[in-house]
């Protein structure tokens, strides 16, 4: 009985956080994937990047991008990437370079005027994140922040940000795919139906 409450519990968490996101963030969603059709229509790029579970969501989102989110809508891959994902720049930069500027290294080389970084932290104190919204500003890199808790110190940095109303990582993570996916299909829509 223990086991099944246990379960129950979690599952309702985790419709609250997202009726709690629902309710608080809905404007600044749809605002933020608006930008981004943007960016796309104007032949610019995405970038992603985050640590741990926001490394995968990065990655995650990136896929939808380039390949789609939905079987039944046939498009053009959209340009997106994860800088989360190539093992040799990132153990040679963490290395060479340190760890907190593995992701500005990846803005510095491929961000251009225009593009977008949606930069992923559930606490919003990642050093690597915050060092390459620094380098996407210093690019002309349009920076959106996907946080949790507070917001922390990147919600401070980003132009943009969508700040899931829960300090509990695993709420905050399931959100943020959500919200990942709300993007994709809104960028879709405009871009190619």
């Amino acid at each position: 009985m223990q086991r099944k409450n246990s379960i129950t519990e979690e599952i309702t968490q985790s419709i609250e956080a997202k009726q709690k996101l629902m309710q608080y963030c809905s404007d600044d969603i749809y605002d933020i994937a608006i930008k981004l059709a943007e960016v796309i229509k104007s032949g610019n790029k995405i970038m992603l990047c985050g640590n741990g579970g926001s490394a995968a969501d990065s990655q995650h989102i990136a896929a939808e991008l380039v390949v789609r989110l939905r079987s039944e809508v046939n498009r053009p891959a959209i340009p997106a990437m994860a800088l989360t994902v190539d093992t040799s720049i990132l153990t040679a930069g963490g290395n060479d370079l340190g760890f907190d500027n593995i992701f500005a290294r990846g803005v510095e080389a491929f961000g251009q005027k225009g593009d977008a970084l949606i930069a992923i932290s559930t606490s919003g104190n990642s050093e690597n994140v915050l060092r390459a919204v620094d380098m996407a500003k210093k690019k002309g890199v349009i920076a959106i922040g996907l946080l949790g808790n507070e917001g922390g110190k990147l919600k401070s940095e980003c132009d943009d940000f969508v700040v899931v109303p829960s300090n509990v990582t695993a709420r905050i993570q399931e959100c943020h795919i959500l919200i990942g996916h709300i993007w994709c299909r809104i960028i879709e829509e405009i871009n190619y139906l």
